[in-house]
């Protein structure tokens, strides 16, 4: 068996990048509200708690301003739904209703895939190997598909979490992925063989059950297989954590829940898959299940896209009534709302959904779910009233739960409930809860203190001011090495600008280029770029840069087709206005014809200013685009920092006190970063030189001179303005 993989080819790319509108995309998961120009909301990537996720209806882009996330449609939708980017292309395109056009890889193109969608691909592998072994074989039916009858799953159930067999064969999946042309490496790296250590492999899940672990995009990133046989010690194995599967951060059952859990505002936490499976059975598919790990923030981090509304189920013996305790603080530290369940011994959700109906269960849900204050006040002072010692500390551990949530008015919501059930006065609980607070925040300052100690190779450092450190004697040699590293930064600060106009403007018109031969030619900011370095033969030193730039001028002549497309279908708008202008001009005429004549000159030159400035935003947003949705994470990422809004527009106020723009004032900007450019690099070159001159024989001395002197000259030529090749502006 051997899968096809497919590449989106790239005129179906473009015109997904073209229809993706940013504030649509986002808004399926985020709650965006208008502030100016923008859209701003609670950013999906961390605990924000004040809005700092802004989204460009222009720029086609979204971020985070705290933690620094976001990018394009494709981008956003790669990071929150945990896509690779053909994913996120194809959710893209079913969105917007756009027909994908595709191709076959070659060899080369499958060979260049990243590692993670390696393991992907080798994972979706693994899970039709299982589902066939258990559906289509003797002994899956014998032994797989007998095991969940016994468990009552039905076929709907087993269907959708795809449940499979692993053979007894000791290496039945090693052959089978090897034959079928994935890399040893792979099967290894993902945990679903492990390494004989003589040239081949053998299976980790040999003769287990298997339940597949998906991402909240649906794509299976690990295992946990449930061996067959008495007296197995590893009841259960799950996949070993690698790039694809951090089991801190998954929660079993999440993909299939997700969407109840946001139709029903709430999600119910099991322990194990078993729990999960047959409570989707009953009815209740807003389950999921911590695979019998302790609740992490990763996992509630998860949880909270979808709801702040979380009960925990649990066994009712003394190991479930641990486990529930367990979770609270954390899930009340992230701004949770809990409630716990605890099913009557000896039953566990499993059993639990098996022997009831879904009205049962709802029922008992309704009259048992308690709040985490009341749960934890029966629980911890329980046999407690004959021993004050005992019950001051199970009051201690129950104001300190409160202590961790982090609204205000929640606090003082469950510290009244408290003082009211506890018997205990309201300002007492307060000022401990106060007092909790306070020494939370300063073992949080102290940690800080000592990663900052541990990140610099120092120690933890005083409050008190600390004399300065004895700086290195400024040696002849060390001055010469400060004068380089400045050189060099100077440099990549030069590279940094030009790069950046090129992300923003790359194809923003920028002047007329007249040639030798007299011909004249519109010329975009990235092509100016473009024959500016070709006639000095520079080129990026930083491998970034050169790749963003390259990849800019590749867009070059798709980026004219698509202009002159643009352009085409404006002129329908502009016959509609002009109608419409001439329209109203005529029905309220009531001026001389010279004046109607005049009216209708200021509707053709308003019409035309509000397309051109249409037309502006095309080009200034073609590429950026692009740049934020390209395939390279590297690309991508880089590009969404240096079109971001940090980098604000520069704003001048001229004798007229009218502003003018960045974008307005690039026919200077750009010849003044590319002179700036050349300078730094013949500053850097100078300086070698210098320093070659101090060991040179004379031989080379006389040659290092000669190139001094040219450098001089070129010193001299850079500080005039920039270039004899002649540029007219259009005005």
């Amino acid at each position: 068996m051997r899968f096809r993989i497919l590449m989106i080819d790239k005129a179906t790319v473009d015109k997904i990048l073209d229809a993706a509108n940013i504030v649509d995309v986002v808004s399926d998961f985020v709650t965006l509200k208008r502030r100016g120009q923008n859209y701003v909301g609670l950013c999906p990537f961390h605990n924000d708690n004040h809005p700092s996720f802004y989204v460009s209806p222009a720029k086609g882009i979204c971020k985070c301003f705290s933690c620094g996330k976001g990018g394009s449609a494709v981008n956003f939708i790669m990071e929150h739904e945990q896509m690779t980017y053909p994913e996120a292309l194809r959710y893209l395109a079913k969105k917007f209703n756009i027909e994908i056009h595709e191709k076959e890889l070659t060899d080369e193109e499958r060979a260049a895939q990243t590692e993670r969608e390696s393991m992907l691909l080798i994972n979706e592998f693994a899970l039709q190997f299982f589902e066939d072994q258990l559906h289509n074989t003797t002994a899956g039916q014998d032994i797989g598909m007998t095991y969940f009858r016994e468990r009552a799953f039905n076929d709907e159930s087993i269907k959708n979490f795809h449940l499979g067999y692993s053979p007894e064969d000791r290496s039945a999946l090693f052959r089978a992925a090897v034959k079928a042309g994935y890399n040893k490496k792979l099967l290894f790296d993902t945990g679903l063989c492990i390494d004989d250590n003589r040239g081949g492999g053998y299976d980790r899940f040999r003769g287990r059950v298997m339940f597949p672990i998906f991402n909240i995009a649906g794509k299976v990133i690990g295992f946990g297989g449930r061996t067959l046989k008495k007296g197995d010690p590893a009841k259960y194995m799950n996949s070993p954590e690698s790039i694809i599967y951090n089991k801190r951060n998954e929660l079993y059952g999440l993909f299939q829940a997700k969407r109840e859990i946001i139709k029903q505002d709430k999600c119910f936490i099991v322990e194990g898959y078993a729990d999960v499976i047959q409570m989707h059975q009953a009815g209740f598919q807003n389950v999921i299940a911590s695979s019998g790990t302790a609740l992490t923030e990763g996992h509630i981090h998860k949880i909270h896209r979808f709801t702040s509304n979380v009960t925990e189920l649990f066994d009712g013996d003394a190991a479930g009534i641990h486990a529930a305790l367990r979770g609270v603080d954390l899930l009340l530290h992230n701004g949770m709302n809990i409630k716990v369940l605890l099913l009557p011994e000896p039953e566990d959700p499993d059993s639990f959904a098996r022997s009831h109906s879904h009205s049962e269960i709802k029922q008992y849900i309704d009259d048992n779910e308690t709040d985490f204050i009341r749960f934890k006040t029966r629980v911890l002072l329980k046999d407690t009233q004959n021993d004050p010692i005992k019950r001051a500390a199970a009051i201690t551990d129950i104001v300190n739960s409160i202590a961790v949530i982090p609204d205000e008015i929640t606090r003082a919501v469950y510290a009244k409930e408290c003082a009211t059930t506890l018997g205990i006065d309201e300002e007492t609980i307060l000022s401990q809860i106060q007092k909790d607070i306070f020494k939370k925040r300063q073992e949080d300052w102290k940690q800080e203190q000592r990663g900052k100690a541990a990140g610099s190779g120092g120690t933890q450092p005083s409050p008190a001011p600390q004399e300065p450190a004895p700086q290195e004697p400024a040696t002849p040699h060390r001055v010469e090495a400060l004068r380089q590293e400045r050189a060099t930064s100077t440099l990549h600060s030069c590279e940094e600008d030009v790069i950046r106009y090129i992300a923003k403007y790359g194809m923003c018109y920028l002047c007329e280029t007249t040639y030798d031969d007299g011909s004249t030619q519109p010329t975009t900011v990235v092509e100016y770029i473009k024959n500016e370095l070709e006639v000095d033969n520079i080129s990026f030193s930083n491998p970034l840069f050169d790749k963003i730039f390259k990849i800019s001028l590749s867009y070059v002549s798709s980026f004219y087709t698509a202009l002159a497309d643009f352009q085409s279908s404006i002129q329908q708008d502009r016959q509609n206005m002009l109608k419409e202008g001439s329209e109203h001009i005529m029905a309220n005429a009531d001026g001389t014809p010279e004046s109607i004549e005049d009216q209708e000159r200021q509707l053709e030159a308003k019409v035309a200013q509000t397309l051109q400035a249409r037309v502006d935003e095309f080009r200034k947003s073609y590429l950026e685009k692009r740049l934020c949705s390209d395939p390279d994470d590297d690309v991508r990422n880089l590009s969404l920092d240096l079109v971001s809004e940090k980098h604000q527009l520069s704003k001048i106020h001229t004798q007229y006190a009218t502003i003018v723009s960045e974008y307005d004032r690039l026919l200077t900007l750009i010849p003044e970063s590319l002179y700036n450019w050349k300078n730094a690099i013949v500053q850097l070159e100078f300086q070698s030189l210098q320093e070659k001159l101090k060991t040179a024989s004379p031989e080379e001395q006389e040659d290092l001179l000669r190139r001094q002197q040219e450098l001089n000259v070129m010193r001299r030529e850079l500080s005039k303005l920039t270039g004899e090749r002649v540029v007219n502006p259009i005005l």
